[in-house]
C-alpha cells in the first residue's frame, strides 16, 4: 500500500494489524506490536510538541528508542536531522549550526551543552530555506568538504519504501533484519520502512559488535546489506538458514560476491539509488542481479554521454539544505543529473557502467572526495598527472609516464594516506604510458580513463 506520511503508515498498520509484531529488539527479543508502536509514538510526539523545539538532531544508534524518537519528532512537526552516531566530536558543532538543530537526541551531555549554548546566545534564528513540513535531513556520505544535507520528507521516504515493496514485496510472515545505520537513507528505507510498509516484523540489530550473532538471534527472512558487510558475513558463515532474500546496495559490488551468496541458495537483488532520490530507483528482481528494473514512480533516461538522468516526482529531494546553487547544479527542471553512467539492455533493464563524478563510491557505501585526495597526492609527488580509480572496490593510483618503483612511491605517500581509513588506502599503482585523457578545458575524463584501463590485458 502507498503511504503518504509516517503518521499515515503507522496509523494504518495500527488499525489493520494492531497485534502483529512491528519491532523486535534487544537481548530478550522484545516485541512491540503495530498498535503499541503507534501509541508510543503518539505519546512521545505530544512531548515534543510542548518542547518549544523546531529541529531535532538524532545520533542514530538503531535502537527502539531511536526509531520511536524519529517518528515522534516528525509527527510533532519538527525538522529531523539524522546523524551518524559515530560522527567525530569535532565535526558535530558545524553540522548542528548548518542544519539549525536546537535539540539533540542520543548523547545527554552533548544535548545539555547545546541547550546551554543556545540559552546563552538567545536561541537560533528562524530556520532558513522554507522547504516545507515533514522534513527529514540525511547527509551525503562524502568527506567533510563534500558532505551536504539532503532535504527529504516522510512522504518521499514512504514513497521510496512503496517503490521497493512493489518490486520486492515482503509478507506479514517475513522478518526483516535492520543492520545498517539509520542515519543513511539506504539503511533507513530498506532496513526499516520497507518492512513496516509491508506489515512485516523489523528486527533491530544490536550494533556492529553483534553482526555475527544477530542472524541467529533474530532468525530473519530478509536483510539489506552493503557489499563489504555481505562479504564479511559470508566469510564468517553467519547467515541463518531461514534467510531467503538479501538486498544489496549503496556501493559497487563484485559479481563474485553476489555469486557466492546466490550459491548458498539465497535470492540476491541489487539496488541502485541515491540519497537525493530517497534511496532506490532501480532494483533487480530476477536473473542477472546487475540488470535492474525501474521502480514504479521513477523514469530513467540516459544523456548522450551515458549519464543517468532520473525523474522521481514522489521520491525526489527538495534540495540540499541552504545550498541552492548546489541544488541547481544537479536538479534541473525536476530531473536529477546523477553523474553516474549506465546502459539499458534489450529488456529495458538498467546496468550501471561507471561514474563521471569527482567521487568514488567504496564498497561500504562511503564516498571518497577525489579533488581533495588527489591534490594532496599531487603535492607529495610533485606532479598533477595522476588520478584515483577503483579496482575490485579499492582505490588505485594511476600515474602518467614510464613505470617506476611502486614501493618507493607508496612510501613517499605515507604522510598523505596514513590518516585515511583502511578502505581509502591506495592498494596499487598503474602506470599509463600516455597522457591522461582530458577535455578541451583540461578536466580529467575519469570515466574514459577507467574504460581505457579496463581494456588493458
Amino acid at each position: 500500500m502507498r503511504f503518504r506520511s509516517f503518521d499515515h503508515l503507522l496509523s494504518h498498520q495500527a488499525r489493520e494489524i494492531p497485534g502483529l509484531p512491528a519491532l523486535i529488539y534487544g537481548r530478550d527479543r522484545q516485541i512491540c506490536t503495530y498498535g503499541d508502536l503507534y501509541r508510543e509514538v503518539l505519546k512521545r510526539a505530544d512531548q515534543w510538541r510542548g518542547s518549544g523545539k523546531t529541529c531535532l538532531g538524532v545520533l542514530c544508534d538503531g535502537s527502539f528508542d531511536c526509531v520511536c524518537t524519529i517518528f515522534a519528532a516528525n509527527l510533532a512537526g519538527l525538522q529531523v536531522v539524522l546523524l551518524d552516531e559515530n560522527v567525530p566530536d569535532e565535526q558535530l558543532p558545524g553540522l548542528i549550526v548548518y542544519t539549525d538543530i536546537d535539540a539533540l537526541w542520543g548523547d545527554e551531555e552533548l544535548a545539555r551543552e547545546l541547550a546551554e549554548h543556545l540559552a546563552r546566545n538567545g536561541g537560533l534564528p528562524p530556520m532558513q530555506g522554507g522547504l516545507g513540513s515533514g522534513r527529514i535531513l540525511f547527509f551525503t556520505s562524502g568527506t567533510t568538504e563534500a558532505a551536504k544535507a539532503v532535504v527529504l520528507t516522510d512522504g518521499s521516504l514512504c514513497a521510496s519504501a512503496f517503490n521497493g515493496g512493489a518490486k520486492l514485496p515482503l509478507t506479514r510472515e517475513d522478518r526483516l533484519l535492520c543492520l545498517l545505520p539509520l542515519g543513511h537513507v539506504f539503511g533507513f528505507v530498506c532496513g526499516l520502512l520497507w518492512g513496516l510498509s509491508c506489515g512485516a516484523a523489523v528486527a533491530l540489530g544490536r550494533g556492529m559488535r553483534h553482526y555475527l550473532e544477530d542472524f541467529a538471534h533474530f532468525s530473519p527472512t530478509a536483510v539489506s546489506l552493503v557489499p563489504t558487510l555481505l562479504g564479511f558475513l559470508l566469510q564468517k558463515n553467519a547467515l541463518n538458514p531461514e534467510l531467503k532474500l538479501v538486498l544489496v546496495g549503496a556501493g559497487d559490488c563484485p559479481p563474485a560476491l553476489l555469486a557466492a551468496a546466490a550459491g548458498r541458495g539465497l535470492r540476491i537483488s541489487f539496488g541502485y539509488g541515491l540519497t537525493e532520490t530517497s534511496s532506490g530507483v532501480a532494483i533487480s528482481v530476477q536473473g542477472d542481479p546487475f540488470a535492474m528494473e525501474i521502480c514504479p514512480d521513477d523514469t530513467i533516461t540516459l544523456a548522450e554521454d551515458g549519464e543517468i538522468l532520473i525523474q522521481a516526482p514522489t521520491c525526489m529531494m527538495q534540495g540540499y539544505y541552504k545550498k541552492p546553487a548546489d541544488t541547481g547544479a544537479v536538479l534541473r527542471d525536476g530531473i536529477l543529473h546523477t553523474g553516474d553512467l549506465g546502459t539499458f539492455d534489450a529488456e529495458g533493464r538498467l546496468h550501471i557502467t561507471g561514474r563521471k563524478k569527482e567521487i568514488l563510491v567504496l564498497p561500504d557505501g562511503t564516498k571518497l572526495f577525489l579533488p581533495e585526495y588527489e591534490a594532496a597526492i599531487a603535492k607529495a609527488l610533485g606532479t598533477p598527472e595522476l588520478a584515483l580509480i577503483l579496482r575490485s572496490g579499492r582505490p588505485v593510483l594511476v600515474l602518467s609516464g614510464p613505470a617506476r618503483d611502486k614501493a618507493e612511491i607508496l612510501k613517499s605517500l605515507t604522510p598523505v594516506t596514513a590518516q585515511r581509513p583502511r578502505g581509502q588506502q591506495i592498494t596499487d599503482i598503474v602506470f599509463l604510458n600516455e597522457p591522461l585523457p582530458r577535455t578541451a578545458t583540461g578536466k580529467l575524463r575519469r570515466w574514459a580513463l577507467q574504460n581505457r584501463l579496463e581494456e588493458q590485458p
